[in-house]
């Protein structure tokens, strides 16, 4: 009977991990066909059906860095990496005690707070666009990278909140109370005792903020222009009523994904950690 149970779930485990390869082929797809299609001309990647043979060529990688006599990139991409870095970074140094008194020091009625943090996601971006446009126009911050840094910060500091209490609420009290019993203040247990302990925590938040920042297009496109553009921005300028870009977008596509994808395969370990951070007890 033990023998027949145990193949049973041999069966049933290597039936979940085809399921998960095949999931995991599913998502990789795309990301392998804008890959290929980046290498082909124009003219190949517009054909219908597709053509897998087609020959390579690098003038899409060459249009994108503006080669041939286009636009240079990396403005754009300076300027994302300096808003999404600096807003992470004031998302977590706003975040990490914030969630310390929700989490190992709560406040009264914590959960109403945690719902108030969450509840400010809930209003679609668009909704906030004009106000948001008609400040910054009279403050004159249109076109301004620093703009940008303050919306971001605003924009992912509820999730960080919330994602990063439930990091800090895995850290031993019993631990925190030794730093107090020597001595310790406040600034000194968030950043030598309770910090190292959430390591994975903050890393996994960071990694989101990351994204999130360097993925935003709605207000990065209205409000900046020229000074201020943003790569996903730049990537739009590809897009045009008349002629072929699929090879150009395709190829813009993916120099932009390369700084998420290195950082999410830099910090895959901490990532990991992280998410599973309180999901065993």
């Amino acid at each position: 009977m033990s023998a027949v149970a145990a193949h049973s779930r041999s069966r049933r485990g290597a039936g979940l991990g085809l399921l998960a390869w095949l999931v995991g082929l599913l998502f990789f797809l795309p990301i392998a066909w804008m890959a290929l299609t980046s290498f082909h001309s124009e003219a190949d990647a517009a054909t219908n059906p597709p053509s897998f043979a087609a020959a390579l060529t690098l003038d899409g990688y060459r249009d994108f860095f503006g080669v041939g006599g286009g636009a240079s990139p990396w403005p754009a991409l300076i300027n994302s990496t300096v808003a999404s870095l600096v807003s992470t970074l004031c998302v977590l140094l706003l975040a990490f005690p914030a969630a310390y008194a929700l989490s190992i020091r709560p406040v009264r009625k914590w959960t109403d707070v945690l719902f108030f943090f969450l509840s400010t996601k809930m209003l679609p971006v668009v909704a906030g666009l004009l106000p948001i446009y008609l400040f910054a126009k009279n403050a004159g911050m249109l076109d301004n990278i620093w703009l940008l840094v303050i919306l971001y910060t605003s924009m992912n500091l509820p999730i960080a909140v919330w994602m990063m209490q439930s990091f800090l609420a895995e850290v031993p009290v019993a631990v925190i109370e030794a730093a107090q019993l020597d001595g310790a203040r406040l600034p000194t247990v968030l950043s030598r005792v309770v910090a190292p302990i959430a390591l994975p925590g903050i890393a996994a938040t960071a990694l989101i903020c990351f994204i999130f920042s360097w993925n935003e297009l709605l207000f990065a496109r209205v409000l900046t222009g020229v000074v201020a553009e943003t790569a996903p921005v730049f990537l739009t300028g590809f897009i045009t009523s008349q002629g072929l870009f699929l090879a150009k977008v395709c190829a813009a596509s993916l120099v932009i994904s390369l700084p998420v994808l290195a950082a999410g395969f830099a910090a895959q370990d901490k990532l990991v950690q992280g998410l599973s951070l309180g999901a065993v007890k």
